[in-house]
Parts: C-alpha cells; structure tokens; sequence
C-alpha cells in the first residue's frame, strides 16, 4: 500500500530529473548563500506528534533564526516559533519525546577561560557561550537543560561556565522504548571526567549512573532499559601511546571483562567500535578496520573472544560508518541496514526489505537528488525525510496517511539549474598513491567550452573529508555559479576514506600532503577541465594551511592564495594541538612538515588571508603573523572578521562579507589581470 501511494504520489506530481542544461554562468548572490536558511535543524520526536526546526526569524529577512515547532496531526497549521534573542541565537534543535524539545543556543562571550575549552589560559578570551534548554512543544518556558540537580552533583558556577563554553552537556543515550527518559552526560572539560545521568524529561528529576575518569568511557548502552553493556578505557604505555580497551559486561558475574581481540595502539587509529548487540546470541556488532584497509561490521563473542570469520556487512569500495538497528517496537534492535562513508558522505545501504522498498520509491519520486529518511513511526505511517543534491539546497517532506507535504524548502531562491551535481573523481599522485576527489563544474560545462579557471580546494582537519552533497559553506556553488572548476582533494591525511590514505598524511603537512593538491591541479590540466594559466588554491583551517603552503613552494601551479583562518605556524600550534591531552598525544606528533612561517623568504605568488577575530581554534596570530612576514615580497591582503568564530555557523553579515571579498580578489588581483 506504502508504495502504490507513492508511486501515485509520483505520478501525480509530475516529478522528473531535470535535463542539463548548456552552459550556465548565472552568479549566485553572496547574500543567497549568506543568509539563514528558510528551514534547517530538523528532527521528529519519538512519538511521531511533533516536528521541529530552526526557520529564518519572521520579519528578519533571513538574518536571525528562530525556534519552531509544528503539531504532526495537523501540518496545515502554522508552526509555533520563538524567535532568538538579542544576544542568544538558536543553532541547534532537536526533538526528543515526552513533549519535549532540546535548543541550543550560542552568544558572544570575552572572559577569563582559565584551561576550560580552546584558547589561552591566562588573560581575556573573545569566544562565544553556549546554552543547552528544554522547552516543550507550546514553548511555553524555556529551562536550563540537565540543570536542575546540578547541587546534587556538585557542579560549582565555575564550572558551570565551563560546561558553557565547552558545550559538554550532551543526550547520551534516548532509549527509544523507555517513554520518560534520556541519559545524559556531563563532561568536565578540565579533568576530561564524565559524570552519566538518568534523566526524567516529565519530572526533572535525575538518577547517577557512572561516573568515569579522563580515561574511560561508556561505549553502549542498552537501548532496551539503559545498562551499561560496553565501557571503554585508554591506557598509558611507553612512547607517548595509549592502549585503547573495550570491557563487555558478563551477564553472569555482573563483572566487567577486558576482551582483547578489541585493544588496539591508539597511535595506529584503528577504528574498533561497538555498536550494538543481537539479544538472542549474545554477540556484539563491531565495526573494525583491523582486518581491512575498510571498516566493516564483524560479529564478535564476548564468551569465546572471537570475532566471526569474515565481516557480516561491508561495503566493497567504502568503509562502513554505522549500523542502522531499529528503533521501533515493531522492529526493535534488528538490523536494518549500514551507513558507509560514498561520495555524500555518510550514505545508508537497507538490507531490510521494507525499508529498502521505501527508500526505493522514494527515490523515484526525486530521481534528481538524494533523498534522506530522518524519522519515521512505527509501521511507516509517519516519514520524515529530506531531499538534496551538490545542486539542490536541502528540502524537507513528510509523507503521513497518503499525503506528501512539504514542510520548507532551505533555500528556494536557489535555482538548481544554475548549478551541477558533484562528482567522485581518482588521481594518481607523483608517488602512485590513489587520491579520491569531488569535482564540481559549471553547469552545463563540456570539454568543448574549453579548459576553465580553477580552484583547488582542500577541506579542513585535516582529519576529515568533503562529501558530494550540499556544501554548507556555500564556497562551491559561490565558485561554479561564477564559472570556475572546483576540485576538492581529499589528500592523504583524509579520513573516511581507508585507514591507508589517511595514515599517509602523518607529519606531511606541506610536503607529501601538498603534493597530493599540485598533483590534483596537474590531473585537472591533463584532462582538459583546468587551465594551467588560471588556478588558485583555497581553503579553510587546515585548507587554509595549505593555501599558504602554496604560497612559499617553488614550482606552484597556482596564480595566488585564498587562507582562511589558516594555520601558518607548525611549531606554535603543534605543540598545542587540542586541550585534550589523549588528541594530543594521538594527532599532536602528526601535525609535522613544512613550516610556512620558517619560509616566508621563498613566499612568491600573492595571497588573500581572512580570519575571524573569535577564532580560538587556529588564534588570530597564524594570519597576521604571516601576512606581516610576507606582505614586502608578496601581494598580500588580510581581511579580519568581526565577532566571526572558527566553524559555522557563522552570521549572515561574515558570510557576505568573506564571500564579496573571495569574489572581489580572484577577479581583481589573483596573479596578472585577475583569474
């Protein structure tokens, strides 16, 4: 019945790829892509009777967010929405059940951090302050979320505001069956304890479970009544390594047991990650790449300490990224298929019938785009889901009793013909190592328009890595719509894409890591896409490292530089890498190479650096330290950006005015004449 409806739906609504379309250089506004979205943040609670989102403030013009909630029975009528403050402003929402729904939000803060969070110790700290609430689906009373035993816990108002500034209070587990209750955790972010709390969302009221030091953590809980089945600890051995071990709880003894077949070198970053349990065996599912350069979904006994024989779900070209258990009582802890990290990212393969039936006819109905199922009720009544692409913004749908909704599209002044879906490309480094990499191209573009002007542009990390579908940024469809090539590399150093690729990049920053960025732009010239003659490099973060890597290399391919708040100094933040001692000792020894900030006399192309005055992640000092070495030999600018932090989101105005400036510099002043 499901799918006849849809099908019909289909049918009805006359939905269709659209047909590419020739060559289109039509320029999105900065603005378009600068301000807030219509509708962003959405989630359904677990009952299925409420949605909510963050939405564009009404009368804001898309400047200001705003809180809203809609009744599920009846979505023809108008959402409730609170509007964000005039210093707090909603980032984060999300629904939970019981009637009641989690905001985030985030204001301007300077003050002394004292070791809590990023930045300095000592003296003033300009950063932001983030607040946890609970309201409920009338937002009627907004309450300090998690807060109301905090005596009983013993939380000072120091630490309090750290816990602030941190953003360390989080749902650890929502225990989908149990009507009442979340648990929660509470991170002390200067000794790294956590405290794991049963939490009654109806009565405030809060129940101690663990409390665990810096160096240990619960890994699962039991999503059918909460008790703690996995507990994972880190353990100090020689050579500044750590040994990381996974205790499963005897069900016998009610004892803790070290199973390992699971301990592993922090320093090797394998991923050994218990996900959940099939309650009829008494085995643990286990993704683990120790067997394969991809991780992949293992059964393991705990009894016998045994993993199965081969993997019992993999993906053939793509590391595993989680198991989808159900979370119905109609399907409660089945497996339900995997997510693996393709070229969008985090893609959901179903290997339960039902839902790969649904997914499929959903698929129909947008043949051109993604579509993502968010929530869904028990037997399907109730769907949420999301539809996007590389060129379509993010539109959000409900599908109830037969009817298609649409609940709001995020940015319907976007034209998706003035854009083109990304695509996963592979190269071959100078040393053979296969790179992966999204290329994104003008719309309409072919081979026979001619090579284009092009963008090398790196993804920050650098332990992280793009994925093919809407880039939140902005920066992608800023540049195609303006008729540049976009290559992002995802170098070595990236992770996501095999534990091989992402090992290589190990104290190889500026050496082996750039190497794989020249060698992308060298690809892009030998298959016609780039013109040697007109490619920049421009990144963020660690992006922004590499755009001012290029800067001091000999040989570059590259007419000028884009950084944007770019490490310059290796030295400087190597030896501070993360206020978490375990990252440090685990990331801190990679972040080696080419120090830019020690080869400022070989600087030789110009370079736009833009950096937020906020930023406590890479401080202020990485651009203004390197602009001032190298603006006597190069065409050097730096634009410093008001109140803007590290990472998004930041606020309409930053946006609009880095984008202009981005657009203003390759025209204008990227090598001779402009690029």
């Amino acid at each position: 019945m499901l799918k006849r409806t849809l099908i019909s739906l289909a049918i009805s609504l006359g939905l269709a790829s659209a047909a590419q379309a020739e060559l289109r250089i039509n320029p999105i506004p900065a603005n378009d892509l600068a301000r807030e979205p219509n509708i962003q943040s959405v989630s359904m609670s677990a009952e299925g009777d409420l949605i909510v989102a963050l939405i564009a403030s009404p009368g804001s013009n898309n400047e200001e967010t705003a809180l809203a909630t809609w009744d599920v029975n009846n979505l023809t009528t108008p959402p409730v929405v609170t509007p964000s403050g005039d210093r707090m402003k909603f980032i984060f929402a999300q629904a939970l059940k019981a009637d009641r729904i989690l905001a985030v939000g985030r204001q301007e803060w300077t003050g002394q951090l004292g070791g809590c969070g990023e930045g300095r110790t000592v003296g003033a700290t300009a950063t932001f302050v983030n607040q946890v609430y609970l309201t409920d689906g009338a937002q009627s009373d907004f309450e300090e979320a998690f807060a109301s035993n905090r005596r009983n816990l013993g939380v000072s108002n120091d630490m309090e505001r750290c816990l602030q500034l941190a953003g360390t209070a989080s749902v650890a587990a929502d225990l989908p069956l149990d009507p009442d209750h979340v648990i929660i955790r509470r991170l002390n972010a200067m000794t790294l304890s956590s405290s794991y709390l049963r939490y009654n969302l109806r009565t405030d009221q809060t129940e101690m479970m663990y409390r665990a030091n810096g160096r240990a953590s619960i890994a699962l809980f039991d999503p059918r009544n909460g008790d703690i089945l996995v507990r994972s600890e880190i353990e100090p051995i020689e050579g500044d390594d750590y040994l990381a071990k996974t205790l499963i709880i005897n069900p016998a003894t009610g004892e803790f047991e070290e199973q390992e077949p699971l301990t592993y070198h922090l320093r090797s970053r394998h991923t050994v990650e218990v996900v959940g349990r099939d309650e009829a065996s008494g085995q643990y599912y286990v993704i683990t790449d120790q067997f394969s350069d991809l991780a992949q979904v293992y059964a393991y006994d705990p009894q016998t300490r045994r993993y199965s024989d081969g993997p019992i779900l993999a993906h053939p070209r793509f590391s595993v990224t989680g198991l989808i258990l159900g979370r119905k009582p109609g399907n409660f802890n089945q497996v339900l298929g995997f997510q693996y990290g393709g070229a969008n990212g985090n893609e959901v393969y179903w290997v339960d019938p039902t839902m790969a039936a649904t997914q499929q006819t959903l698929d129909g109905l947008f043949p051109s785009a993604r579509v993502q199922m968010l929530d869904y009720t028990d037997g399907l009544g109730t769907i949420l889901f999301q539809v996007s692409s590389g060129a379509t913004p993010a539109s959000y749908y409900v599908f109830r009793d037969g009817q298609l909704t649409l609940l709001g599209n995020s940015r319907p002044w976007i034209d998706p013909n003035d854009l083109r879906d990304t695509e996963l490309v592979y190269y071959t480094a100078r040393d053979g190592l296969r790179i992966p990499g999204l290329l994104s191209l003008p719309a309409g573009w072919e081979p026979s328009d001619g090579p284009l002007p092009t963008i090398i542009h790196p993804h920050g990390g650098p332990w992280a890595r793009d994925g093919a579908g809407w880039d939140a940024s902005g920066w992608t469809q800023f540049l195609t719509s303006r008729g540049y090539a976009v290559l992002r590399p995802q170098y070595r150093g990236s992770a996501g894409w095999g534990l091989n690729l992402w090992r290589a990049g190990d104290a190889q920053w500026g050496l082996a890591m750039q190497d794989d960025k020249d060698d992308g732009a060298a690809w892009l010239v030998s298959e016609g896409i780039a013109d040697p003659d007109r490619i920049a490099i421009f990144g963020y973060s660690y992006g922004g490292f590499a755009a001012i890597a290029a800067t001091v290399r000999d040989n570059s391919p590259y007419q000028c530089a884009i950084a944007g708040a770019g490490v310059s100094d290796l030295a400087r933040i190597g030896g501070n890498w993360s206020e978490n001692p375990l990252q440090r000792a685990v990331q801190g020894w990679t972040v080696r190479g080419m120090d830019p900030m020690e080869n400022t006399e070989h600087a030789n192309i110009p370079i736009l650096l833009f950096h937020g005055d906020r930023d406590v992640r890479v401080p202020l000092f990485h651009s203004t330290g390197f602009y001032n070495a190298v603006r006597g030999r190069v065409n050097a600018e730096l634009l410093v950006i008001e109140d803007q932090p590290h990472s998004l989101p930041w606020y309409p105005r930053q946006q609009r005015e880095s984008l202009t400036t981005i657009e203003r510099y390759l025209a204008e002043d990227c090598g001779p004449g402009g690029l």
